[in-house]
């Protein structure tokens, strides 16, 4: 059997937060490990309950979403952060993506979707809804790319990079590229080393900023 993904939300808004986790602890397949009104109880808490996916609002009493993610991916590298919140605000993604945030989605996103999402974040993609991807490329654009990140990675790389911040998981790219999953996972592994980051978000970002 499948063991169960372990997400935790931080929303301060109660009535969101409860529903939100009592529909996860239900869905087969996914397990509610915490549930936090604010980014301070978050960084107290999380840790210790270890979960593999969180879902952050960006506007939180005190600390904020943003810098809560800069915070909880210092104490817990290996966790995907998923923005949950009612904002678009183009710079407002950029920089949570920055900070380690692997995704970002509205808080109308349908429930079903959200699961998907879960579960695309877990597997090494980065959820984005058509709006918000739409911002990112654009900004991409807007900024271009950084010469000094990209100087020593391949043409590969660098495409494999361009469909990551399109929100393209692993396998999508395998097939835009016509080359294998093993293949695309060991060229984000390259870009790890070479930029020094972590997640296939923080190297999207470095390079196409």
């Amino acid at each position: 059997m499948t063991p169960s993904i372990r997400v935790a939300l931080v929303e301060d808004n109660a009535r969101l937060r409860e529903q939100l986790a009592q529909f996860i602890a239900a869905a087969p397949g996914f397990a509610c490990v915490g549930a936090c009104a604010d980014a301070a109880t978050a960084l107290a808490t999380l840790p210790a309950a270890a979960p593999e996916v969180v879902l952050m609002d960006i506007r939180l009493p005190g600390m904020s979403g943003v810098e809560c993610v800069a915070r909880l991916k210092a104490r817990l590298p290996e966790v995907k952060v998923v923005m949950l919140t009612a904002y678009d605000d183009s710079e407002t993604i950029l920089q949570a993506l920055e900070n380690g945030a692997s995704g970002y989605l509205l808080k109308r996103t349908p429930p079903a979707d959200l699961l998907r999402s879960i579960q695309e974040v877990q597997n090494g993609g980065a959820p984005m809804n058509s709006h918000i991807a739409r911002l990112v490329v654009q900004s991409f654009h807007r900024r271009g790319s950084s010469p000094r990140s990209c100087e020593n990675l391949t043409t590969r790389e660098e495409e494999v990079l361009r469909l990551v911040a399109q929100g393209f998981i692993n396998k999508e790219i395998a097939e835009s590229l016509g080359i294998s999953l093993e293949t695309v996972r060991q060229h984000l592994k390259n870009c790890y080393a070479k930029l020094h980051v972590r997640t296939r978000t923080e190297a999207a970002m470095k390079v196409f900023r």
